[in-house]
């Protein structure tokens, strides 16, 4: 069980994501939950990142152009990563 409580009420949420990484180059992931501080991003290669990472992120095959994000890795797990969103 965490020691930290989640401030953020996570959304399930799953839709095409593209994420970039000069370690990585692009990859096309899937987000498992999203919420106002963060996105879980499913795909094996973020494995690959460690911890305080930035990448960014612009979802894919929205009828407009989303913006691109920048994140944070702040977790990795063998099936993704959770990113936090970075403030500008």
């Amino acid at each position: 069980m965490s020691s930290h409580l989640r401030q953020n009420i996570r959304t399930s949420m799953n839709c095409r994501i593209k994420i970039c990484h000069p370690s990585l180059g692009e990859i096309l992931a899937t987000t498992e939950d999203l919420s106002d501080e963060g996105v879980f991003v499913k795909h094996p290669e973020m494995s690959k990142l460690k911890k305080g990472d930035i990448v960014t992120g612009q979802v894919q095959d929205l009828p407009v152009e989303a913006p691109i994000l920048k994140m944070e890795i702040m977790r990795i797990t063998s099936s993704g990563a959770g990113l936090r969103f970075c403030k500008e």
